[in-house]
């Protein structure tokens, strides 16, 4: 596997990058940069992992991260089959701390953005009325050229730098070793969680993937992810249920068996430890809505 923990984003002739992402799913790796990146997702669904963070994504999810950061939007897996007809569409920008010049972030009129900037070092999901606003200015940001696109930029930076509508990502005690390696085997990892979670997960055959002992893996896993091998598995099916909850009408226990959960007891027991209530209550708390 190819060695993407950082990657390169803006031409040296330019301040700073936007892209507008239309494919058939967004970039599978899980991957790190030096730039501060946000990205607004138009279209499509999937599992965002966003350093220790596991949740599902969808359309209008505005996500701001800071450098070196792990972080990967997972399409699900009915976007990658050869006849897909789904298609993802995003926009993101990326820039780096010192794209006004190296030492005017310690300028007192800089005081606010730099604050959003260390806030950013564990993520940042905007809300509400900002959003709204945020993703209507990243829309016609690529449509701009030159100075006003600058200035567009430095107007969205003053929206996410003046509310409070925003929810951290990752865990203060998020640590992630930046080196190639390290991405290389949460890559592993992650594509064979997301490809397996329905059935029941081998530990031993997910550690010879990764040349370790089951042992050594579960230590490995807590030791970088802050958590246990087990409970990231629980989440991604708890995740995975929520979705098929709140999307589909298919009856508890087929939900149940489809997110890898051997008993009914077991998914009710597990999913009221992460949801705080028990899947009918989940369901039907969202169809109140």
């Amino acid at each position: 596997m190819k060695h993407v923990f950082h990657k390169s984003e803006i031409p040296l002739s330019q301040i700073f990058v936007v892209r507008r992402l239309q494919e058939n799913h967004f970039d599978p790796i899980w991957h790190a940069h030096s730039e501060y990146q946000l990205f607004v997702v138009l279209e499509g669904t999937g599992t965002r992992f966003i350093g220790d963070s596991i949740k599902a994504f969808k359309p209008g999810e505005l996500i701001f991260t800071g450098p070196h950061l792990p972080h990967l939007w997972r399409s699900d897996e009915a976007y990658f089959g050869k006849n897909a007809s789904l298609k993802t569409d995003g926009i993101v920008i990326y820039f780096n701390e010192h794209f006004l010049g190296d030492h005017m972030m310690d300028k007192e009129e800089m005081i606010a953005l730099k604050k959003l900037f260390d806030r950013a070092g564990r993520g940042l999901e905007f809300f509400g009325g900002p959003r709204e606003q945020i993703i209507s200015m990243m829309q016609e940001l690529t449509g701009m050229k030159g100075l006003q696109s600058v200035i567009q930029l430095l107007q969205i930076l003053a929206i996410m730098a003046g509310t409070k509508e925003y929810d951290y990502i990752s865990s203060r005690a998020y640590e992630l070793e930046n080196n190639p390696g390290e991405a290389d085997r949460m890559n592993i990892v992650y594509d064979y969680v997301l490809k397996n979670f329905r059935r029941k997960i081998l530990l031993e055959e997910l550690s010879e993937l990764l040349h370790m002992t089951p042992t050594s893996f579960s230590r490995y896993f807590t030791t970088k992810n802050n958590k246990p091998f087990s409970r990231f598995v629980s989440e991604i099916r708890i995740k995975h249920a929520c979705k098929l909850l709140t999307e589909t009408d298919a009856p508890i226990a087929h939900i149940c068996y489809e997110c890898g959960f051997n008993t009914l007891s077991n998914f009710n027991k597990q999913f009221k430890e992460f949801m705080l209530r028990k899947p009918a209550e989940y369901k039907k708390a969202f169809l109140s809505i």
